[in-house]
């Protein structure tokens, strides 16, 4: 049997190529990938009877896929099964980036656009995508759930779309402003923006004794 092909360092192509401000492009696997394993959130978006749709969903990796799910009635879910061209995006806010003029006010972020074609996922690989959903949301919990059972299985549409063709998108670093206006008496910064996690709140029927794990007092979510 052959070895399994190495997969391109680099995920450009001509559709995930960056023109505007394209120094704040990167296409790497590395760069790429943390972003999308810090994310919670994507947004999905494609074309059905040709009106476009984009729904937000929870998502996650595994090695070179990007997995989402939902119920077997979500249509959105039925049309990308069904091979509609998928646009992904993900984007993490870590600042606001305040400027002498109104123009020049930004943000510093990070995100990513994944494009392709998702495939529907069944049989085990169904299962290790559940439990790395679970990991993704709260490392750690995939031990301590209930994993899903049949019915519940059968109740859920998971598909993976290849990451193949891919670009991340930065922004670091202060404001940028005309030269004449460094000059003006006009505070200018960054206020720096992060997800922090409150206490958490026990539920109401939680059974007497049963403790908070760590991983839930010590919520994290990777970073750079």
């Amino acid at each position: 049997m052959s070895a399994m092909a190495t997969p391109p360092s680099t995920l450009q192509t001509a559709r995930t190529t960056v023109h505007r401000l394209s120094q704040r492009a990167a296409y790497d696997r590395d760069t790429i990938y943390a972003i999308l394993d810090e994310a919670l959130i994507c947004h999905v978006g494609f074309v059905v009877e040709g009106a476009p749709v984009v729904i937000p969903t929870i998502h996650w990796r595994d090695a070179d896929n990007l997995y989402f799910h939902g119920s077997h009635a979500a249509g959105f879910l039925r049309a990308l099964r069904g091979g509609a061209e998928a646009c992904v995006t993900v984007t993490l806010l870590d600042g606001l980036v305040l400027a002498r003029s109104a123009f020049h006010h930004s943000m510093n972020y990070r995100s990513v656009v994944v494009r392709g074609v998702a495939r529907e996922v069944t049989g085990d690989e169904k299962r290790i995508a559940f439990d790395a959903l679970v990991e993704h949301v709260c490392k750690g919990r995939s031990r301590d759930a209930r994993p899903a059972n049949e019915a519940e299985s059968k109740q859920t549409l998971a598909l993976a779309l290849p990451i193949e063709e891919a670009s991340a998108k930065i922004r670091t670093g202060g404001p940028l402003d005309d030269e004449e206006d460094y000059a003006l008496d006009i505070w200018a910064g960054v206020v720096p923006l992060r997800l922090t996690p409150a206490p958490p709140i026990s539920d109401e029927r939680l059974k007497s004794g049963v403790e908070t794990p760590a991983y839930v007092t010590n919520y994290q979510r990777p970073t750079r």
